[in-house]
């Protein structure tokens, strides 16, 4: 049980949206269990959940619902915490000796803030120069979409995204800009329906005002 100064700072770093680290705080054992295992355990809590708030579990319209959110939560919205879910990421020679700015923009994403476990919603948009590896467009979609499936602040998806590019295309020229509508601010709390939350996350030739121009005139075409 939360004293009540514990309780007020738990409500304070929730919502400043604060992040502790820039990789997902998992505990060692976290994959020790089956999934199969977790859908079980999770099909459990969620129906002492509803059953607490005074729902009827034996309404034929409910009592599927622990299932089916316990499904949800390992094999769709949370799925991208298990490594074993990463996409491959293939990367290739640039043969074709390209050596500007590629630009892949209004990625659509959706996760979920892990101080409400409520969804955030938005669009990334990726640019990187190529130092000899390039790695197929679709790939960039699916690195989003790993990241995104898991418990989240949106700072630490952005850079996750950033480093994970990075790393895979041998390269510091890589930037990252990611907008996103959170239902924690909209539905709850301050209730602002109109406002969303944009950052930004790059290096190497983007550090140049000039390079970082480029990319989000590009940005602007595309709309």
């Amino acid at each position: 049980m939360n004293t009540p100064i514990e309780q007020e700072l738990f409500e304070l770093i929730g919502d400043n949206h604060q992040m502790t680290s820039a990789e997902t705080p998992l505990r060692p054992d976290a994959f020790i269990k089956s999934d199969e295992q977790k859908m079980a355990a999770i099909e459990k809590h969620f129906f002492a959940i509803m059953e607490e708030i005074g729902l009827d579990m034996t309404d034929d319209s409910l009592r599927g619902t622990p299932h089916r959110v316990a499904k949800m939560y390992i094999q769709e919205i949370f799925s991208g915490l298990n490594p074993k879910n990463k996409p491959k990421l293939s990367v290739f020679e640039n043969s074709y000796q390209y050596d500007k700015m590629l630009v892949e923009a209004d990625i659509s994403f959706n996760s979920t803030c892990e101080h409400h476990f409520l969804p955030i919603i938005g669009k990334a948009h990726i640019g990187y120069v190529s130092a000899g590896k390039v790695i197929g467009l679709s790939k960039l979609n699916r690195i989003v979409d790993y990241y995104s499936r898991r418990p989240q602040v949106q700072e630490r998806l952005i850079m996750q995204i950033f480093n994970e590019l990075k790393s895979v295309l041998e390269t510091e020229d890589v930037i990252v800009v990611m907008e996103a509508k959170h239902l924690c601010v909209s539905s709850r709390g301050i209730q602002d329906e109109s406002s969303y939350t944009s950052t930004i996350q790059y290096g190497g030739i983007f550090n140049e005002k000039e390079n970082r121009n480029d990319f989000f005139n590009l940005l602007n075409k595309e709309k």
